[in-house]
């Protein structure tokens, strides 16, 4: 049996203090200040996004739509117009789009397309047709040469008038007849009556003229029968006349319109030469069959009916040439394609024409290139199904908002538009990968994936990047310069961002954030430059904003509200690390994990699980935990035959991620072996099956903020966090952490195995198994082996299962229900 030796374990993993941050040296930047730094444009160690940008922007493959991955903070739309305005792109100029209504189709406004910044020319031509059409056209027909025609006509119809009344009158009179007018209900209508004495004798004074003797009563059946055959003859004259009449009408009608349609056409062939386009062609013809059909008699009435002949001009090239670079702030249904308003009418109805179409960013993109957050279009309803239509289709379909939304019926539906545009979606790598499973469209459609970098590497480079930031930020805002220190102290802070002390972080939103506060403090005190000492205060006063939660805890373990003990040594118990939000920053903070273990079937119990208050990584971190024990007490020779339970003390809220893990197998192996562990020491870390320790996130905020929870106890030298090795990089202390740890008052170790973390914990050698996988006597790993073989023999001997009967003693029984409940 090999011989145990203490161990060094604490002096071997211990991280030296100039290891645990990163300070950026204000020499370094070869400058004094800012203003010797010449403004930065562009950005740096992106070189992989941008060649992919570059790529997405100038090939003009189907489906090269871009997405910007990576990208954080206020400023990426603006970094993203930058990269686009300093590529100058080219592109394809994009013609002009007009609506025009459609004399055959009312309810389908049609689309005319223009060269690029014609189309004010067109829709002022237009305009001038109209006002032809409404002013002159009246007057030209109303001229000597077309009186003279009409007169013409007149007296040709007066004539053949003649030729048909003339026999007749004159076979009336021979016969003693006349044509007179009499009064019957609703009018007048023409009457054949009798002439006596040189006049008409109406019906009524037939009696009269008997009495008076001036006829006979005898002649009042010759009389009657001769006006009934002229009767006849009288609506056959009456009948051909209203033919003649109308021949006439047709005739006047016809001169009208044959001179109406010389006189538009002449206005229209210039048109019509000008813009030599079909559809434009289209559109003139049904202007001028509506003058011949429509406007003639209402033009005749003093009505104006011209306004249909209007061009909404939706769409106008510009001048200088370049490509529109168009940023969607608000990517809404309405804004990204267009809308149609509506125009309420007296009655309560409404409704709409072609010149109600409004057009969006989509349209203004035209062959160019529209910038959107993805983020923001997802949430607006029904945006993205629109975009993904569009860029399918390649066609921009403008309906009313509600239509899209609510399926209404009864609006217009103007010609779809085609367009070419290249859509560029700003958006972090989870929605990413969302959208690649969900939206089958979404990969063929957005096949550039331009990803940035979060980080770049700590260098002289990276750190004049900063500088030249910072100058860009004092020119554009007009801020105070910043001294060396102040750029160096906010690469310093970089780092941290970053989460590296070998990288500094591109996301520059919240270091813009502090400098402007240290330009308000530099600004408030009255001086000319921002310092170094006026940086730290913005971290300070950025902090104190945000760390309420953090006080009110720190307050709360000081009172014993809390219970986290920062000393002493206790069995089954250990101080794990968590860590919290509060806007952008990460506050870290100790939680106490305990275990309880005896005799028994159940296995390990997760409390937090048991509860459901445990996140699935969580979750799979404990069940690591339980193949780790097995792997460790594999040399046995016999099942694990106890029943222990860990929880998270004083958690009342969701517990997810697997970074205690490591804590939780010490916690559970000092529980087993009655081994205490330093209160001391705090600890944070994964595990797997083998033991190693594997990394996590936010170990910096881990660290300080168990440093705070010792401080607030007092420090006494045996303190520390013990941390995943593979963290070593990711340390960017504060300083007095750093200055702790100097000092001996603190400390930071880092390890690459379990074993190594519980002779920190422990003081103890936890043993290396032999061949035989029996570990050295005395040792930590032994003891839990040791304790292990007790509670299986306490198990054979009939320990109750969790309440239930006495067991057998059938020891593979008893080693099968074992293995089966332990997870």
């Amino acid at each position: 049996m090999s011989e145990i030796q203490v161990p060094d374990t604490r002096t071997r993993t211990r991280i030296a203090p100039c290891d645990l941050t990163w300070s950026c040296e204000a020499t370094g930047l070869e400058a004094a200040s800012t203003e010797d730094v010449p403004p930065l444009q562009g950005v740096i160690g992106q070189d992989s996004a941008i060649d992919a940008l570059s790529f997405g922007l100038e090939t003009g493959a189907p489906g090269m739509n871009v997405y910007v991955r990576g990208l954080s903070g206020t400023g990426r739309m603006k970094l993203v117009h930058r990269l686009l305005e300093d590529a100058r792109p080219a592109c394809s100029p994009a013609p002009d789009r007009a609506y025009v209504h459609d004399f055959e189709d009312p309810d389908r406004p049609a689309l005319i397309s223009l060269p690029r910044g014609r189309g004010r020319a067109f829709r002022d031509r237009i305009d001038e047709l109209a006002r032809y059409v409404r002013e002159e056209l009246m007057p030209a027909l109303d001229s000597e040469a077309m009186k003279a025609r009409r007169q013409e006509a007149e007296r040709a119809l007066q004539e053949r008038m003649k030729e048909v009344g003339q026999p007749f009158e004159d076979d009336l009179q021979e016969n003693g007849l006349a044509i007179v007018m009499v009064e019957v209900q609703g009018g007048t209508q023409s009457a054949i009556v009798p002439v006596i004495d040189g006049k008409p004798a109406p019906p009524e004074r037939m009696g009269e003229l008997i009495a008076e003797g001036r006829i006979e009563e005898s002649e009042l059946d010759g009389l009657r029968a001769r006006i009934q055959e002229f009767g006849g003859r009288l609506e056959e004259v009456t009948s051909r006349m209203q033919e003649l009449r109308e021949e006439h009408r047709g005739q006047v009608r016809t001169m009208l319109e044959g001179e109406a349609r010389g006189l538009v056409e002449f206005s229209v062939r210039e048109i019509r030469a000008a813009f030599p386009t079909p559809a434009v062609s289209r559109f003139l013809a049904g202007i001028v069959e509506d003058v011949i059909d429509r406007q003639l008699g209402a033009l005749g009435e003093g009505k104006d009916l011209t306004s249909l002949y209007r061009v909404n001009l939706l769409l106008e090239g510009r001048d200088d040439g370049e490509c529109p670079i168009l940023i969607e702030t608000q990517p809404s249904l309405a804004n990204l394609i267009g809308t149609i308003d509506r125009k309420m009418l007296p009655g309560g109805g409404a409704y709409s024409d072609h010149t109600m179409v409004r057009g969006g960013s989509i349209l203004r993109a035209d062959g160019g290139y529209l910038v959107i957050e993805a983020r923001e279009v997802l949430s607006e309803p029904g945006a993205w199904r629109v975009l993904m239509r569009t860029l399918r289709t390649g066609k921009l379909e403008i309906s009313a908002t509600e239509s899209l939304l609510f399926g209404t019926s009864g609006q217009i539906k103007p010609e779809p538009i085609p367009v070419n545009i290249k859509v560029i979606l700003i958006g972090d790598p989870g929605l990413y990968y969302l959208l690649d499973s969900q939206d089958p469209d979404f990969s063929d459609l957005f096949k550039v994936l331009a990803d940035f970098d979060t980080t770049v590497p700590r260098d002289a480079e990276s750190v004049r990047f900063y500088a030249g930031v910072l100058s860009r930020m004092v020119e554009e805002e007009d801020l105070p310069h910043f001294e060396a220190g102040a750029v160096a102290a906010l690469a310093a802070h970089g780092a941290r961002i970053a989460g590296r002390n070998d990288r500094l972080t591109t996301r520059f939103g919240r270091l813009a954030d502090l400098a402007r506060e240290g330009a308000f403090l530099a600004t408030k005190e009255g001086v000319a430059r921002v310092s170094e000492e006026h940086v730290h205060e913005a971290v300070r006063r950025s902090r104190r904003r945000g760390d309420l939660p953090a006080r009110r805890f720190r307050e709360a373990i000081a009172e014993g509200s809390i219970r986290i003990q920062t000393s002493g040594e206790v069995i089954g118990q250990v101080n794990g690390l968590a860590v919290t939000q509060a806007g952008p920053l990460t506050y870290g903070f100790p939680a106490r994990i305990t275990t309880t273990i005896g005799p028994g079937h159940a296995g390990t119990i997760d409390i937090e699980s048991a509860s459901q208050l445990s996140g699935s990584i969580h979750t799979k971190g404990f069940h690591i935990l339980g193949g780790l024990l097995r792997h460790l007490l594999r040399g046995a020779g016999h099942s694990l035959a106890f029943s222990a339970s860990i929880a998270f003390e004083q958690s009342y809220g969701g517990i997810d991620g697997d970074s205690a893990s490591g804590a939780e197998m010490c916690c559970l192996l000092s529980a087993l072996t009655g081994i205490p562990l330093s209160q001391s020491v705090a600890m944070t870390g994964a595990i797997d099956q083998h033991g190693h320790i594997q990394p996590i996130g936010a170990a910096s905020e881990k660290i300080e903020g168990f440093f705070d929870a010792c401080q607030d106890a007092g420090l006494n030298g045996e303190q520390g966090v013990i941390i995943p090795a593979a963290n070593r990089k990711n340390l960017v202390l504060r300083t007095d952490v750093v200055e702790a740890c100097e000092a001996g008052q603190f400390h930071v170790w880092a390890v690459e195995t379990i074993s190594e973390a519980l002779e920190i914990f422990t003081g103890l050698p936890a043993g290396e198994p032999d061949e035989e996988l029996i570990y050295p006597e005395g040792s930590l790993l032994q003891l839990a082996v040791s304790r292990a073989g007790d509670f299986w023999r306490q198990a054979r001997e009939g320990v109750p299962r969790d309440g239930a009967e006495e067991e057998t003693d059938d020891e593979d029984s008893a080693a099968e229900d074992v293995d089966d409940s332990e997870e």
